[in-house]
């Protein structure tokens, strides 16, 4: 009779440990301190949209959907963009249903990037990107955003592109930082990949997330970027509905038949009811029309109280996070005051050099306010110690 052995195994990603979300939602669960660490609301979703799913359930939508999604919700996906954005994307050809926007990206990278293939990403960035892009056999070709403002730098973009580029990663309203970018910024883009063949992976999960009378510049309003554009979005973003992981890729017809060659190998497809109830919540747009206000209030309360302490503010032009430059209060690294922050003060945060390759501190931590007022006051109070 055989030992029991089991082989040995090389890792695809030997450096890579717990992601900095878990290990600080971790430490404020033992902490019971305030988790404003990881990107999530907790608080609730509409009502409507629950028994939406439910009427879905009992009418029996409970069987594999097609691979591309059904077609009431990729129609209603199709309209929204249109009607937001200006560019008409063909539900049967050009929209796919996606397990969320990290599948989303995964697959949009997968389709692509071929091995030797070089993907710019602008740090800091969304975890998941740089993994996704060594998973395809890519070279991740890092290139900063500018410090403090966090706005794109075109000298470096224009200085990293290559005959070997194959893809950027644009990601606006961005996460960590909270900037979105303007009008001249994407026409820029436009302008610089013009005489390129390089595709954008266009990351606008927070898309409905934009404050101060602004408005979310997506690639869709722009032809140059469209026609070579995976624009990736998330229904768990804008309905407070982050464990349904649900979202979509709307891409040119070529583009997105190599998405779904990837897509019905990966996940083949996403769960039946989940969508039903999204295609008739869609109906009305009022939801995602309100969520900048939503959001800005929210945001405006929350930064009232921090500017009582002596952490310095950066702009929240977008999303729900707001990030601050702790120079004032402490000289620890980011990590190790996040940790001190949550252990001490009982406040969770993440330091945003979690999300550059190099570890690159700024002394800037990141903040979410999806919460609860009560949440939000009840952090307020214990960081007004700082």
């Amino acid at each position: 009779m055989s030992a029991e052995r089991t082989p040995p195994i090389t890792s695809k990603f030997p450096a890579m440990g717990t992601t900095i979300f878990t290990v600080m939602s971790a430490l404020a669960a033992e902490k019971g301190a305030v988790n404003l660490g990881q990107g999530f609301p907790d608080f609730d979703c509409d009502p409507k949209l629950v028994d939406a799913v439910t009427d879905a359930m009992r009418r029996g939508f409970n069987q594999y959907p097609p691979m591309t999604g059904i077609a009431p919700l990729r129609e209603a996906i199709a309209a929204k963009v249109e009607a937001l954005y200006g560019r008409r994307y063909d539900p049967v050809s050009e929209v796919t249903v996606t397990a969320g926007a990290t599948q989303a990206i995964i697959t949009a990278v997968l389709a692509i990037v071929k091995p030797g293939d070089e993907v710019i990403v602008l740090e800091p960035c969304y975890d998941s990107y740089v993994p996704n892009i060594e998973l395809a056999g890519g070279k991740v070709v890092r290139v900063p955003l500018t410090p403090g403002s966090f706005r794109p730098d075109f000298t470096k973009i224009a200085a990293a592109l290559g005959p070997r580029t194959r893809a950027i990663i644009v990601n606006t309203p961005h996460n960590p930082s909270g900037t979105v970018w303007t009008p001249a910024e994407m026409a820029q883009l436009q302008d610089l990949l013009a005489p390129t063949d390089v595709f954008v992976i266009s990351d606008e999960v927070y898309e409905h997330m934009v404050f101060d009378g602004q408005q979310h510049q997506s690639a869709a309003r722009f032809p140059g970027l469209a026609a070579r554009s995976l624009i990736v979005s998330s229904f768990g973003k804008t309905y407070h509905v982050t464990g349904w992981k649900v979202g979509y890729v709307a891409a040119p017809a070529v583009l997105t038949a190599e998405f779904r060659k990837v897509h019905q190998f990966n996940v083949f497809t996403v769960n039946t009811p989940m969508q039903y109830g999204l295609a008739a919540y869609m109906a009305s747009p009022a939801p995602y029309l309100q969520l900048p206000a939503f959001y800005q209030r929210k945001r405006d309360l929350f930064r009232a109280g921090l500017a009582r302490t002596r952490l310095k503010l950066l702009p929240s032009e977008g999303t729900y996070f707001q990030c601050v430059d702790i120079s004032q209060v402490s000289d620890l690294k980011e990590a190790e005051f996040c940790q001190w922050l949550t252990s001490e003060l009982g406040v969770a945060a993440i330091p945003l050099s979690a999300f550059y390759g190099d570890g690159f501190d700024q002394r800037v931590v990141r903040f979410c306010f999806a919460k609860k007022d009560e949440t939000l006051k009840a952090a307020l109070d214990r960081l007004a110690r700082l």
